[in-house]
Formats: structure tokens, sequence, C-alpha cells
């Protein structure tokens, strides 16, 4: 790639990132979530429910939690969907000191003499004492899947607006997902604008910046619209890339020396000016090699390409792009201990042959954090706002 290559592609990807922060900058502005104000926790919690280890029957009244975060006793979610589900609602409790639980049942009709969705979300908040005592900003996701209904019940300290905020949450994360009888997929989207509603970002991004949030909202909407309004969006953008790619790479350029048009050379000949580890190269598919000759003054420029998708890698001794690696586990990664790996290379050009060992991470616990026991003592005056599918 010649220096004024290199100028041409500086500035077009200039302009793509001062275009890509504006449209992240606005994003972020347009969709800056209204938090409502909380405290982190200050400490466990007393308790105010009975815990339970069964699934709750039919006509035993009001049933006792068995999660702090997930009681899925409709078993809509997977393991897997379930200890994400989990992780969020216990960092959204870190973070804010906000008890939000989630809890799935077949029909309301199966608890006393509640028909109704309504009183029995409110009875079952209060009954469990759903968030901080002082603060009632608890928050209850109920659906009720034979009933086709669903609620978020929230404390007595949110104020009337909030029933809109929520009615929000259920009409855009939730019932889309239900109505096509993807529960796992609509509980997943709803507890994310749950959480970006409660605190002004979606899970994981209370750190990021304005711009990272924006392109971060921009991308969720692609996905709600459909895997393929994301594949038509990536499409283009993966198009221009290639043909900025190839018109940098094929267009016309002068000889340095004289200023005559330079020829570039077949594949055939320009491996007559190619040393052997870039044949190699060319020859394993890892980079690719252009040879410019000047027809006057026999000036030359050799110009290389990496390919994006090669599994070979640079070899530390020889440079070229000819270097394989093979990795063994030498100690399994549990919850409470990091692996180790070694990686052997082996160099295709060189014969270079060298090891080394790397971490691997802790796996992921699902595992209630913060020491907190129970439900902290909120209660509900019956805010919210419900949906059916």
């Amino acid at each position: 790639m010649t220096r004024h290559d290199v100028r041409v592609a500086l500035i077009l990807a200039g302009l793509i990132m001062v275009f890509g922060l504006f449209i992240g900058v606005m994003a972020g502005l347009l969709t800056r979530g209204d938090p409502v104000d909380y405290a982190a926790p200050d400490g466990p919690h007393g308790s105010f429910a009975a815990q339970t280890d069964a699934v709750p029957q039919a006509g035993q009244g009001l049933p006792g939690w068995t999660d702090l975060y997930v009681n899925d006793w409709q078993d809509l979610l997977d393991d897997a969907a379930e200890a994400r589900v989990r992780s969020k609602l216990v960092d959204l409790y870190d973070l804010t000191g906000i008890e939000m639980t989630l809890v799935t049942l077949q029909k309301v009709a199966m608890f006393g003499t509640h028909q109704e969705l309504e009183p029995f979300a409110t009875a079952l908040f209060n009954h469990w004492g759903v968030g901080n005592a002082a603060r009632n900003d608890g928050v209850m996701i109920l659906i009720a899947q034979s009933d086709r209904r669903m609620r978020i019940e929230i404390g007595a300290g949110y104020a009337v607006s909030w029933n809109d905020r929520m009615q929000r949450v259920i009409d855009v994360g939730f019932l889309p997902s239900f109505r096509a009888d993807d529960y796992q997929g609509g509980i997943e989207r709803g507890v994310d604008e749950t959480i970006r509603e409660l605190t002004g970002a979606y899970p994981g991004e209370n750190e990021i910046g304005l711009v990272r949030r924006g392109w971060s909202w921009i991308w969720r909407q692609l996905q709600r619209l459909g895997e393929w309004v994301v594949a038509l969006a990536v499409v283009p953008v993966a198009a221009i890339a290639l043909f900025l790619r190839r018109w940098l790479r094929n267009r016309p350029r002068l000889c340095r020396s004289c200023g005559t048009l330079m020829l570039r050379a077949g594949e055939e000949a320009d491996d007559e000016h190619l040393d052997g580890g870039q044949r190699l190269e060319e020859f394993l598919k890892s980079v690719d090699y252009d040879v410019w000759y000047c027809p006057d003054c026999g000036d030359m420029q050799i110009n290389r390409y990496n390919n994006w998708f090669s599994s070979y890698g640079a070899c530390r001794e020889c440079g070229y792009k000819t270097l394989e690696s093979h990795s063994t586990v030498l100690t399994e990664a549990t919850k409470t201990s990091t692996g180790l790996k070694r990686v052997d290379y082996d160099c295709r050009h060189c014969g270079a042959e060298y090891s080394e060992t790397r971490t691997i991470p802790k796996v992921s616990s699902s595992s209630s954090g913060s020491g907190q026991s129970s439900f902290g003592g909120g209660s509900s005056s019956g805010g919210g706002a419900s949906g059916s599918w």
C-alpha cells in the first residue's frame, strides 16, 4: 500500500468514525432513560417470607418463593437462560439496591380464591415483601402462561407515571415474542427493557459512554426487527469495505521515480520477485502480494495484503505469516479457580517451534450475590401494568 493509499484510507476511516460518533451520540441522547433514584444495598436483609423448595401446587394459597430472583415454576427458561436472567437481576441489586424478581406459573386460578391477575400479583408482591421497606422500590414480573397474561407489579414508592413506563416495557419487550410463542426470548428481552427503564441503561452498560450506549440501542432495535434486517444492515457495510479495499488495491498508480503509469505483474510473473517466505504465504493464502513495475525506469513496488480470515499467525522468528498453533488444556477451569492451557506454535517457513501457557478464566457462577438472603419487606399498592397475548 502506497503513502497515497494510506492517506486515502485514513481520510475515509476518519469520515466513517466521525459519522459513527455523531450517530452514536444522537442515539444515546434521544434514548437516554430517566432512571429512578436508587441507593446501593447497605447490607443483608431480614426475612419477610417463608422460603419453600417445592414447585407450588394448586389450591395451596399464596406460594412462598424458591429463589429471590427467578421463580420459573412453568419452566419457560432453559438452564442457561435462567442463569443469564438471574445474573442480570443480581447485578441490578448490587448496583442499585432494587429488588426485581421473575415469576412464571401456569395460571392464577391455581392459588386460592384469586381469579384475576392484578389482585393476585399485588397480594403475592406484598406476601413476599419485594423491595426495600423504606423506599418500596421492588419490581415483580409475573407471567401466567395458560392465562396468556402477564403483569409488572411495582412498589408503592413509584409515582403513578411509572405505570405507563411499565406498560411500554410490556408492549415493546415481552409481548411481541410471547405472541410468537417465544417465551424465553421474550423474557430475556423484557427483563433487559425493564432494567433499562429502571436505571437508564441496559444490563452491563451502566459504565459505558454515551456513544457506545447509543450504538448498543441501535443494534438492539435491529435485532428486535429480525435477523434478516440485521443481515440487510451488515451486507452494505461489508460491501463498502470490500469495495474500498479492492479500489485501493487496483487503482492506477504513478512511478515514484519518473511519474510514469505503472503496470501490475500477473500472478505467475510476480512470484519471480517474491522470496521463499512470501511465496509460502501466498500458497497458504495467509497473504497476497501485488507487484507493480514501471515500464520506463524499472522501479518496482511490492504491496502486501493480509487475508482477514486466515488461521495462520506471524512467526516471531522470521516474521512471515506462516505460523500454526495448537492448544492443549493442562488444568480445567472451575467455578472457584482458573485453568491453564498450553499453546504450541510451529512455523511452516523457518521451522521454529515454541510454546506458551495461558490462563483459562473461571467458569461463571449463577449464585445469588451481595449476601442477600431474603426480600427487604417492601409493599405495593397495586401499581404497575398488565398485558395479554
